[in-house]
C-alpha cells in the first residue's frame, strides 16, 4: 500500500509577487498529481496549500500550522527573502526541510533548506560580465527595500567599482509602492549606461512602464542604449507590465521558455494539456514542478520523509529536468544550474542569447570571487568580445 505523506506548499498568490506565486504553485500541483497518478510510486502527496497574500505574519502561522497540526516535514515555497527569513526559525524548530525555489542574494546555507534556485554567482555575476563590456560600467541600482535589494545591489556595487565604473543612484521602495517618479527622474537626468532592478512584483512593474514611456519621450532611453536589467524577472510577469513595455530588457536566469531540450519540449507539452497553449513557462513554474519530483525521488530512495535520510539521498543524485540536470551540493544545500541572459521580445517571452555551457556550482558566500579576476575577465571582453557564457545563435 502506498503510503500519503503530507507535503506544504506556502505560496503567496496573492498580493504584489502574486503572479510568480501563482506560478510556482501551479508547477508544484502539476507535478504533485502526475506522482499521485502514478501507482508504480510507492509514495503520494496529500497537499497542505496555504496562501500568505505577501503577509509577513502569515508567513510564521501558517509554517506552524503546516508542521505542527498537519504533520509536514517538506514545504514548498515562499518567494521573498524576508518570507524565507521568516519561516526558516519554525522550519528549525520541528526539524522540517524548506525548499526554496527562488533566485536569492546569497550568504546564506542553513542545513534545513534546500536552495534550487540561482545564487549570486548563477545570477548577477554572469549578467554583469556580460552588461559592463557590452554597455558600460555608469550604473543606477534600484530595488524593493528589504534584504534582496539591499544585498544584491550591494554585490553590484563590488562589481562595478571593481571595474572602476560609477553607481549614479540607490534608491529603494517599500513593497508593493508604485511611486517610481522620483526614480524615473533621476534616471533621466544621470544617464546611467544600464539601470539594475531588484524591485518586486507590481514596484518592478511600475518602473518598467515608467521607463517605457521615458523612452518614447528620449530615444536616448530605449533598451537598445541602456537597458533595465533583472535577474528575477520572468515570463509570468511580462503580462502584468505589458509586451511592448518590458522588451529589449535583459534578465538573467537558469530556465527561459525556449530552453532547448527534450525535457523541456515534454514539459511544454505537459503545461499545454493542463493550462492550454497560451500559458507561457518560466523559471518559477518549472522550479515548482522539479522541487515535488526531486522531493519525491529523494523520499523514495531514502525510503522514508525524515529529512536527515533524505538529504543523503537527495545528495547522491542528478536530476534530469526541463531545466537541465540539476545535483544538490552536500556542503551549502544548493543546486548547480545553468545561466542563462534573455533579453524580453515583443510576444511576451525571452530571446535567448547567452548561456553558460554546463551547470555552474552555486557559491552562496562568493568564497570564490575576485574582484580583481572579474574586472580583468570584463576588460578582455571588452577588448575581444570574449565571455564564459557561449553565444545561442
Amino acid at each position: 500500500m502506498r503510503r500519503e505523506i503530507p507535503l506544504g506548499l506556502l505560496y503567496s498568490v496573492t498580493g504584489t509577487y502574486g503572479a510568480i506565486g501563482r506560478d510556482a504553485l501551479d508547477g508544484a500541483l502539476l507535478a504533485l498529481e502526475e506522482i499521485n497518478r502514478d501507482e508504480t510510486r510507492p509514495i503520494s502527496f496529500k497537499a497542505v496549500s496555504k496562501d500568505p497574500g505577501g503577509n509577513i505574519d502569515s508567513y510564521h502561522r501558517m509554517s506552524e500550522a503546516m508542521l505542527r497540526e498537519q504533520g509536514c516535514r517538506h514545504v514548498v515555497g515562499t518567494i521573498t527573502s524576508i518570507g524565507r527569513k521568516e519561516v526558516i526559525p519554525i522550519i528549525e524548530k520541528y526539524d522540517a526541510l524548506l525548499w526554496y525555489i527562488l533566485p536569492y542574494e546569497g550568504f546564506e546555507a542553513c542545513e534545513n533548506v534546500i536552495y534550487t534556485g540561482a545564487a549570486p554567482n548563477q545570477h548577477i555575476l554572469p549578467l554583469f560580465a556580460h552588461l559592463i563590456p557590452t554597455y558600460g560600467n555608469r550604473v543606477y541600482l534600484t530595488g524593493s527595500n528589504y534584504i534582496w535589494g539591499w544585498e544584491t545591489n550591494r554585490i553590484a556595487r563590488e562589481l562595478v567599482l571593481a571595474t572602476k565604473g560609477e553607481i549614479l543612484g540607490e534608491r529603494y521602495l517599500p513593497l508593493d509602492d508604485t511611486d517610481v517618479e522620483r526614480m524615473i527622474t533621476e534616471v533621466e537626468q544621470k544617464r546611467p549606461d544600464f539601470i539594475l532592478n531588484n524591485l518586486i512584483g507590481t514596484s518592478s512593474y511600475a518602473f518598467l512602464q515608467a521607463y517605457h514611456q521615458l523612452g518614447l519621450k528620449d530615444a536616448d532611453f530605449l533598451p537598445a542604449k541602456r537597458p533595465v536589467v533583472s535577474c528575477d524577472l520572468t515570463e509570468c510577469e511580462l503580462a502584468d507590465i505589458g509586451f511592448e513595455a518590458a522588451a529589449g530588457h535583459l534578465c538573467s536566469a537558469v530556465y527561459f521558455e525556449d530552453v532547448d531540450n527534450p525535457l523541456n519540449a515534454l514539459f511544454r507539452t505537459k503545461v499545454t494539456e493542463k493550462f492550454g497553449a497560451d500559458r507561457p513557462l518560466s523559471a518559477f513554474l518549472v522550479g515548482g514542478y522539479a522541487a515535488i519530483h526531486m522531493i519525491a525521488e529523494a523520499i523514495a530512495g531514502a525510503g522514508t520523509d525524515e529529512i536527515e535520510p533524505v538529504k543523503q539521498a537527495l545528495f547522491t543524485k542528478t536530476f534530469d529536468t526541463a531545466q537541465g540536470p540539476i545535483t544538490i551540493d552536500a556542503k551549502t544545500n544548493h543546486a548547480a544550474l545553468i545561466p542563462h541572459l534573455g533579453r524580453i521580445n515583443d510576444k511576451g517571452g525571452f530571446d535567448i542569447v547567452l548561456a553558460a555551457e554546463s551547470p555552474v556550482p552555486a557559491d552562496p558566500y562568493l568564497v570564490d570571487f575576485d574582484p580583481q579576476a572579474f574586472a580583468e575577465e570584463v576588460g578582455r571582453a571588452r577588448t575581444d568580445g570574449s565571455s564564459h557564457l557561449r553565444l545561442v545563435k
